[in-house]
């Protein structure tokens, strides 16, 4: 099994798209009965980030260099990815190109204040979500539709926060409503994204796993991994 547990997003942007528009939301059986309209990105991104946070400010500088699930990354380096990422997809989210040729060191450049500024990079992500028409459409170069870009960095922000978590021995619960908008788009894009050795092959989970353990096996993750 391939070691890559990344989460697809410079790769996948710059290769064709595979991943379809989402399935139109089936009509209710009762007819009186009003249609379930998914919640906002904006909204799924503004609780992922919530409970993102307080894992990210509980890292200590001794614990940056330790080893992640995702095993071409220390705490460091995929923080300073998560980083990149947020603010990268401030840009998609209003149909423009972004460059992820190069991840900047965020951690480097803002020393001790690096927690705030990420803090401030998810408000901005959000803002970036909500403005009218974001969903809409297809963004950029992309060429995906723009609701799956938005639950890309939502999953960046999911399951990445759980890869800082399990290196560092700190608690994560995921946002309410994650995990099963994000195992629809996982299970859209995980054939292009496993050709592509962006995701490793699934890991199997027990009967009666928990959603985030079933998300998590779908990237290619062991839902138990620990740094031992």
């Amino acid at each position: 099994m391939t070691d890559k547990q990344d989460i697809p997003d410079e790769k996948l942007a710059s290769e064709p798209a595979r991943v379809t528009e989402p399935a139109p939301v089936a009509p209710p059986t009762d007819p009186t009965e009003p249609a379930i309209v998914p919640p906002p990105i904006s909204a799924l991104l503004d609780a992922a980030a919530e409970a993102a946070l307080p894992v990210l400010r509980g890292v200590r500088d001794d614990q940056l260099g330790l080893p992640t699930p995702c095993a071409e990354y220390d705490v460091r380096a995929l923080l300073n990815h998560l980083f990149h990422v947020v603010v990268a997809f401030q840009t998609l989210a209003a149909k423009k190109d972004t460059d992820f040729r190069t991840t900047p060191d965020r951690l480097g450049e803002y020393g001790v204040r690096w927690p705030d500024r990420f803090a401030e990079e998810t408000a901005r992500l959000v803002e970036a979500w909500a403005v009218p028409g974001a969903e809409d459409g297809l963004t950029g170069g992309m060429n995906l539709p723009a609701r799956t870009v938005g639950a890309m960095v939502l999953l960046d922000l999911t399951v990445h926060a759980w890869d800082v978590a399990r290196a560092t021995g700190l608690p994560y619960a995921p946002a309410a409503g994650c995990v099963a908008e994000l195992r629809t788009l996982v299970a859209q894009m995980a054939p292009t994204a496993r050709k592509m050795n962006v995701f490793a092959e699934p890991v199997p989970v027990p009967p009666g796993a928990s959603g985030l353990d079933a998300l998590l096996a779908e990237t290619g993750r062991d839902p138990h991994w620990t740094t031992g």
